[in-house]
């Protein structure tokens, strides 16, 4: 069992058929914790609960929403933002996360998040930060 980095397959594919729409007040999306048990990779084509983080404090089965997103394009790279996601009041250990569509049906994955190592908060606060809303380090980059 491992949590790889990767755009999902499915997700690709999916684009191509108008499923997933990343403008501002398009579709919802969230972002959902997973332990190291947890399977996960480009493969991996929806939402599951299965390996999941505990619900603890804010965060609830199934993540949380994902805010201020933002699309962009330059230099041939298209771009897609969020702002920062922290959950508080939490006790978790988490070793990846699962961006997906909250509002297609099915909720189809886009991305998974590998942290490189297990992350805690021990009664605190729990952030995935994203980096910076460029065509070098968005969260999510198509060329």
């Amino acid at each position: 069992m491992a949590i790889s980095q990767a755009v999902c397959n499915s997700f690709k594919k999916e684009l191509l058929g108008g499923t997933h729409n990343f403008a501002s007040g398009g579709n919802s999306f969230k972002l959902a914790l997973y332990i190291s048990t947890a399977t996960l990779s480009a493969a991996t084509t929806s939402f599951t609960t299965t390996g999941q983080a505990s619900v603890s404090g804010q965060y609830a089965s199934g993540g949380g929403a994902l805010a201020s997103q933002q699309t962009s394009v330059a230099s041939g790279v298209a771009i897609v933002d969020f702002a920062n996601r922290s959950f508080t009041g939490v006790t978790l250990t988490a070793r990846g996360a699962m961006i997906y569509n909250d509002t297609a049906s099915g909720d189809p994955a886009v991305c998974i998040l590998d942290f490189g190592a297990d992350k805690t908060a021990t009664s605190g606060t729990f952030t995935v930060q994203f980096p910076s809303f460029t065509t070098a380090a968005a969260i999510l980059r198509i060329s």
